[in-house]
């Protein structure tokens, strides 16, 4: 009898799990969707705002009534938007090579005496403006996109550094000792292990850093590296706020859509790391 009654209760406490578990895996799901439904309306609008702002010179018209022209056109806005993207995308690329490499080097054993160093000559880096490093760049490096990729550079190094480094100095130690118990090398336990568990707070830091620069790279402009800056600088010279307004428009949105974007990688991280397959 109380094997029978202890076998339901073994039996129900299973239905439950399951079904707790099945809940649990589509709430997150559901949110999982909805985050890249966001980015899908964010992406949407922002081609939208960049093929069809040529087509809107009623809509401008208010802003500028007197202005002989209110649509920027010196250059096509998804030729702006293309050489923005690069201009981010090629300082993004470096600056988390340095700065998750930098971040990995002085959490090892070897290298943590320079983790105080690393961590102030990141912060250095953000103490200048970019207008600064711009004026000091374009005398040796002349004028184009080199000036801004190393603003952007030094200016977006800071978040990936600091999260690297919360990121992995956040790992459970018993969970790398276990690893070390398996048979795992340092650079097995690293690569398998400790990344992987870090990844959505180094995901952030390089989500930060990303985002702030979309808006900052609009400074190239200054220094002659077409982008989504022209409309903004040129409007700002000629006192046309149309201009102004259509070239933070776009920049608006794309920063949207490429924080949704991040937004939706790190829900997919953590759910990948909270569920029960990749937990045992």
């Amino acid at each position: 009898m109380c094997r029978s009654v202890s076998c339901r209760c073994v039996k129900s406490s299973r239905k439950l799990s399951w079904k707790k578990g099945a809940c649990v895996k589509h709430s997150d799901q559901h949110a999982d969707r909805r985050l890249w439904i966001r980015s899908l309306i964010w992406g949407l609008l922002l081609v939208v705002c960049v093929v069809g702002i040529a087509h809107a010179e009623g809509l401008f018209r208010w802003l500028e009534p007197d202005a002989r022209q209110v649509i920027y056109q010196r250059a096509q806005f998804y030729e702006l938007l293309g050489r923005h993207l690069l201009v981010v995308g090629i300082a993004a690329l470096v600056t988390i090579f340095f700065g998750v490499g930098a971040g990995i080097a002085v959490t090892r054993k070897k290298g943590r005496d320079f983790l105080p160093l690393v961590a102030q000559l990141a912060s250095l880096g953000q103490t200048f403006p970019p207008v600064a490093v711009l004026a000091l760049a374009v005398p040796v490096l002349g004028f184009g996109t080199l000036p801004i990729i190393i603003a952007l550079m030094l200016y977006g190094l800071l978040p990936i550094v600091r999260n690297t480094l919360a990121g992995l100095q956040d790992v459970n130690e018993e969970i790398k000792v276990a690893s070390r118990a398996m048979g795992m090398t340092p650079l097995q336990t690293l690569y398998q292990v400790e990344l992987p568990l870090a990844a959505p707070v180094i995901l952030a830091g390089i989500r930060t850093s990303v985002t702030i620069n979309i808006a900052t790279a609009a400074l190239g402009a200054t220094v002659g590296a077409s982008n989504l800056g022209d409309p903004i600088i040129a409007g700002i010279i000629n006192g046309n706020m149309a201009y102004v307004t259509q070239g933070a428009l776009i920049i608006a949105l794309l920063a949207l859509t490429i924080d949704s974007l991040f937004d939706g990688l790190q829900g997919r991280l953590r759910q990948r790391l909270s569920s029960p397959q990749r937990l045992s």
